[in-house]
């Protein structure tokens, strides 16, 4: 049984992320591809059955539950094993964010295989994505809700602590980093910033360290003092105005910790850089 959509790739509305083609297919015995090079990232998760995928000097022997990644332009053959042969579904994407996408899965370098135990809910994604037959005005839409539904799903399985993902660490940080330049002015926790990108307390705390040098909290406290002197050295805004601007709710508390960063008051720290500015 084959089942499969192509996606017409000219003239993209999306370019940051897009799908080329998907399907599904149950292979009969030793039904292989290749050797064969893809113009785009094409990844299949394995529904059941076993079989063989290689690429390059590495090989693997799969079963239900794993996948692999085949990339732009990489010699790849892959084939169903003689007494159980798989069945799969693959994705075949391409676009800006896709190489982020794959280091975000954990499938950067050599790693091209993972495991998932999220095969059905993906399944039944692809086959959502095999209705859309016809043209339609949302029809665009419609599949791009569904491909970023589909790495969602994949991403639900992905442990922030797997060696796979380490190597990705510095991901985490981003994103919380991002978090903090959106919400930094609000009473933000950093229980909250951990929920945000997925992980727990502790390990934020573990990676924010190796990745910055500094905790979380102490990140977003400077990160703060730094947006309300960059205020102070370019507004007329009244200090009380700027520490809460910043997400200092407690102006006494905010020129307290102002010193003690900039060794400098804020009214002292505000008339030396406007009196650079006026020279």
């Amino acid at each position: 049984m084959v089942e499969y959509y192509m996606f017409r790739q000219e003239g993209q509305l999306f370019h940051d992320l897009y799908l080329c083609y998907c399907g599904y297919e149950s292979c009969p015995p030793l039904y292989s591809f290749g050797p064969a090079v893809r113009p785009n990232y094409l990844l299949h998760v394995i529904m059941d059955g076993k079989g063989i995928f290689r690429t390059g000097d590495d090989f693997w022997e799969l079963g239900a539950g794993d996948g692999f990644l085949i990339k732009p332009e990489a010699q790849t053959f892959y084939r169903a094993d003689r007494h159980h042969p798989w069945s799969y579904i693959w994705v075949g994407f391409d676009g800006r964010i896709a190489p982020s996408l794959c280091e975000r899965l954990g499938l950067s370098g050599g790693q091209l295989t993972f495991h998932t135990g999220r095969g059905s809910e993906l399944r039944e994604i692809v086959m959502e994505m095999l209705k859309v037959r016809t043209y339609s005005a949302e029809r665009d839409f419609y599949l791009e809700e569904l491909l970023y539904r589909f790495f969602a799903t994949m991403l639900k399985d992905m442990d922030p602590t797997s060696p796979s993902r380490l190597r990705n660490r510095n991901d985490y940080v981003r994103e919380a980093e991002n978090y903090i330049g959106n919400h930094f002015h609000e009473h933000i926790r950093i229980d909250e910033i951990a929920d945000y990108v997925g992980v727990n307390r502790s390990y934020l705390y573990t990676l924010f360290m190796k990745e910055t040098g500094a905790g979380p909290q102490e990140y977003l406290r400077n990160f703060r003092l730094s947006r309300a002197a960059d205020m102070l050295g370019r507004t007329t805004c009244q200090i009380e105005v700027v520490a809460r601007s910043c997400g200092f709710n407690d102006p006494r508390a905010f020129s307290k910790l102002f010193k003690a960063r900039f060794k400098e008051t804020p009214s002292a720290y505000r008339r030396r850089e406007q009196k650079k500015v006026s020279e």
